[in-house]
């Protein structure tokens, strides 16, 4: 520009100069190379001008000309490059922003379920030793680092897609940080809830693996792999490339086997080849073959044990169906590298026990004449059979009998179904444990199904359910009317005569009543709502459609529940409790509760609160009570409340005192 100022121009054209001052900007060499390369040229040329050549007009206009496109190209290119710079800006903002993110949901991800990790991370232990890479002991030390799941699920959040060779040195390291004293459960059963479930075992195997490892406990489970298997419920399910073989029927069997994790619990499935068929049917029990099919299970969860060197503190059994292991661990396994591990069963009811020939023993590698007699497994009432479910109760080392009301001398005598002298020899090593309540679907302060939740600090929202309930099935809408609900299921043993009396009496003084449920009775629906006609009372209901969120809202609106105490389980009487309704015996035989407290007999403490606070008050007297004594009646519905009754309590505490000293067996 200085020479082009320098140059003599006569006679330039009129133009308007434009207003423009240069910007002080960054060169951009990427894209203003060019441009430079040409101002240099035109450099030369005014150069030239200034050694005498001459030039027109028209070449210094147009050199003029091309100076000014230039500068306006660089103009538009450094625009367009800051726009540019700025995007990339953004962009790089917009990726670490979710960088930030994925990592905050995986930090998140480890902090709901620590004990995921754990698990997974025990599987891939099974699958080294399995395949070679690692060595039984050294496997063992690794699986008891693995009981404190906060610490394992922070360390290792992200080495499970690692190989596993570089897993085994996390492992190695971590170990030589951190070394830990734990009590190693396995449990080898039929049912787990949600990916095999039939009846209470699978809430009890699931609820209670759950409370254990978060009390720093190392817990697995080995099942059948079922064709019904729900494996959507199954996270990480893979084939282990091992051989595991088992004996059965004279011969030895491959399994094959899988692993996963079940709602954070690691989880084993065995699936045998040869035998394909025994687990391939659409339901769990209830085939002729069945101790063939359980007893094969048994057996070879416990060559898979033996095979992948894990040395377990207590194997848990459960039922007949696994009872056998208890010999099989004794005769067989015991002296193969497990002579610290004891044997736990659980019984969920002795009703089903499995009778069978003797000489079928010897399929899974039993000695029938060491067997079969009175001490060990012959039936007492059947002696020319053998009783598997007496199996387990004889050479377990302790004995849980699941139940949450009855006491252990009235399980003895009245509900053993023939097994009650098995059950006297070994009464020290039986104990009593109440089944948890699972407030998962039951808890009124996040009930979906209530118009307002509620709970023993604040009950406004009983009331409010109460009114909707009213509304709902056309009751007159009182608050302070006095409402008696009643569910029952089709199994239930209902005596029709006794709750017409309880609904006639109650409706002569004004007493809502709702009755709900399908029985297998014949013509008791039918009976009931002729009673309903009969009745003419505009405070009674009978409904015989089960409806979930109607039987949420009866627990909840009903100032009390008529209910049974005979189950075992006693879900309807916990549920009651749980929703501020006060559970009264519906039969006269639940009043015989009354007969059953011996203060020598050991019972639960749940047992306990249960029949003296709620299972020996008939129903006339708790009308009283609401009615005279209202605020006491509340502050016993508060307290009831405020209970836990959850798995983690008095459930627990029997296991891990079962546990215990089974562990002190060993010191």
């Amino acid at each position: 520009m200085e020479v082009l100022q320098r140059a003599t121009v006569p006679q330039l054209p009129q133009f308007s100069r434009p207003n423009w001052k240069p910007t002080k900007h960054r060169p951009f060499c990427c894209f203003a190379l060019e441009s430079h390369n040409n101002i240099e040229l035109h450099q030369d040329r005014l150069q030239s001008m200034d050694d005498g050549s001459e030039r027109t007009q028209s070449d210094i206009w147009q050199l003029f000309t091309e100076a000014q496109r230039n500068i306006m190209y660089l103009n538009k290119q450094r625009v367009q490059a800051i726009e540019e710079l700025e995007e990339m800006k953004r962009e790089q903002k917009s990726l670490l922003e979710k960088i930030e993110q994925l990592e905050g949901q995986t930090h998140v991800s480890s902090e709901e379920d620590p004990s995921s990790i754990s698990s997974e991370l025990l599987l891939r232990i099974d699958s080294m030793v399995l395949t070679g890479i690692l060595d039984t002991r050294e496997a063992s030390g690794f699986r008891g680092l693995l009981t404190d799941t906060k610490s394992v699920a922070d360390y290792f959040s992200n080495m499970m897609s690692k190989s596993d060779a570089e897993v085994l040195a996390e492992l190695r390291h971590f170990s030589n940080k951190r070394k830990m004293k734990c009590c190693h459960i396995i449990h080898i059963c039929t049912e787990m809830e949600p990916v095999a479930s039939v009846g209470s075992l699978a809430s009890y195997v699931t609820s209670l693996s759950h409370v254990l490892q978060r009390q720093g406990n190392l817990v697995e489970v080995i099942l059948p792999k079922y064709a019904s298997l729900n494996l959507e419920k199954v996270k990480s399910l893979r084939e282990i490339e091992a051989e595991v073989y088992s004996y059965f029927n004279g011969q030895l069997h491959r399994n094959r086997i899988w692993t996963g994790v079940v709602n954070g619990i690691g989880v084993t499935f065995i699936q045998p080849v040869y035998y394909s068929s025994f687990f391939s049917n659409e339901k769990i029990y209830g085939y002729s073959n069945d101790f063939e099919r359980f007893s094969y299970f048994s057996r070879a969860s416990l060559d898979y044990i033996l095979k992948s060197g894990k040395q377990p503190d207590v194997l848990h059994i459960h039922n007949w169906e696994t009872s056998i292991v208890g010999p099989l661990f004794w005769d067989v396994f015991v002296n193969q590298g497990l002579a610290a591990t004891r044997i736990l069963l659980t019984c969920q009811s002795f009703k089903s026990q499995c009778l069978e020939q003797p000489d079928k023993l010897a399929m899974c590698g039993l000695d029938p004449a060491r067997l079969h007699r009175h001490d060990r497994l012959q039936d007492n009432n059947k002696p020319h059979l053998v009783n598997i479910l007496k199996a387990g109760v004889v050479y377990a080392n302790k004995v849980i009998v699941m139940s949450s009301i009855h006491s252990k001398d009235q399980i003895i005598s009245t509900l053993s179904h023939g097994l009650e002298c098995a059950l006297g020899t070994h009464k020290d090593k039986l104990l009593i444990a109440p089944f948890g309540y699972d407030d998962s679907n039951w808890d009124p302060s996040r009930d979906k199904f209530l118009p307002r939740s509620y709970s023993a600090d604040d009950t406004k929202g009983k009331a409010v359910s109460k009114v909707a309930l009213q509304q709902q099935l056309g009751l007159p809408g009182d608050a302070s009317s006095v409402l008696v609900g009643c569910i029952f299921s089709e199994d239930s043993e209902v005596d029709l005569e006794i709750l017409k009396s309880l609904a006639w009496d109650s409706s002569r003084r004004g007493v809502q009543f709702v009755f709900v449920g399908i029985s297998n009775i014949s013509g008791m629906n039918g009976e009931m709502e002729s009673f309903q006609k009969g009745l003419k009372d505009r405070n009674v209901r009978f409904l015989d459609k089960y409806d979930e969120s109607l039987s949420h809202l009866i627990f909840a609106g009903s100032d009390i529940i008529l209910c049974t105490f005979n189950d075992p389980m006693i879900q309807v009487p916990l549920k009651a409790i749980k929703y501020g309704a006060v559970p009264v015996p519906l039969n006269v035989v639940d009043n015989e509760l009354r007969h059953f407290i011996n203060p020598d007999s050991q019972r639960t403490r749940l047992s306990e609160y249960i029949i003296n606070t709620f299972a020996n008050v008939p129903l006339s007297q708790a009308l009283d009570e609401i009615k005279n004594k209202r605020s006491q009646w509340n502050e016993k519905v508060k307290d009831a409340m405020s209970k836990d009754l959850s798995w983690d309590a008095e459930c627990y505490d029997v296991h891990v005192s079962a546990y215990t000293s089974l562990n002190n067996l060993n010191m």
